[in-house]
């Protein structure tokens, strides 16, 4: 299945811009759709290091309202986590959609097919018998109401290599060589194993995973934007108006500070 995924989709930097942006606007709009509906959604990244999920998910907040979201970066569990079930920790998430609309999840409970599969932490049996239990949480999600859009964000061993390359020569990422690397790239097959079995066994009619072509980050961003985009517009039945149109706002300087989607406004201007 990954082997299939064409993975030279990018995206020139005028028009990542324009369409981020766009994407970005409209996502606000439906955010606030979210908020008057009382309903919330979950949004899950995963993949390898160096895919790109923290800068997609900076992306995707860009423009939101900073009261209706939460980011999770999930790591290993607590000594208190270790106590409970592994999915215990992810129900205390879950924030009511009076208080939060939007919670991401950088990383999530599939790191128990993924990581913890491929290093050996837990025998087979357990790893498999989450795949029913993952399942059927996310069943129990969507019918509380709550909508969830799953990405898998995908890219070469080559990109991968070469973006590590580039962090040991940039000083303001030295945090994130702490990573354990090079044994994730030694594992290379071991880890699309788990990814594609990981795919076919919890991609449901509720909550599908979406592959991101991510070698291309401009591409990959704009994707999850309009790709989140396209959901809430189907799920509240609303169609966000094309404010790039609408208002003319330039992608060079800050727009118009209108009141977009009836939540207090933020800058719109140049997105690096």
């Amino acid at each position: 299945m990954l082997q299939a995924i064409d993975l030279t989709h990018s995206l020139s930097r005028k028009a990542y811009k324009k369409e981020l942006l766009r994407a970005q606007l409209q996502l606000r709009q439906l955010a606030y759709q979210l908020y008057l509906s009382k309903r919330s959604m979950v949004v899950l990244y995963e993949g390898l290091d160096g895919a790109g999920k923290s800068s997609a998910i900076k992306r995707v907040t860009q423009q939101l309202d900073p009261r209706g979201y939460e980011v999770y970066t999930i790591g290993p569990p607590g000594e208190d986590e270790h106590t409970h079930h592994y999915l215990w920790r992810f129900w205390r998430c879950l924030i009511p959609p009076d208080k939060k609309q939007i919670l991401i999840f950088n990383r999530s409970w599939y790191e128990r097919v993924l990581e913890e599969r491929v290093q050996g932490i837990h025998p087979r049996s357990v790893w498999r018998r989450a795949y029913r239990e993952i399942n059927e949480f996310e069943r129990h999600l969507v019918d509380f109401g709550i909508i969830i859009a799953k990405f898998w964000l995908h890219i070469s061993p080559e990109e991968q290599l070469r973006r590590f390359e580039a962090r040991a020569r940039a000083a303001n990422k030295v945090w994130k060589r702490a990573h354990a690397i090079e044994g994730q790239r030694a594992q290379w097959e071991r880890y699309e194993e788990a990814v594609e079995d990981m795919l076919l066994r919890t991609s449901t009619v509720p909550a599908p995973w979406t592959i991101i072509e991510s070698n291309d980050k401009y591409y990959a961003r704009v994707k999850t934007v309009q790709t989140l985009v396209g959901l809430l517009t189907r799920e509240l039945n609303y169609q966000p108006a094309d404010l790039l149109k609408s208002f003319q706002v330039s992608t060079k300087s800050a727009g118009p500070k209108e009141s977009i989607s009836g939540v207090p406004d933020t800058t719109v201007g140049d997105h690096p």
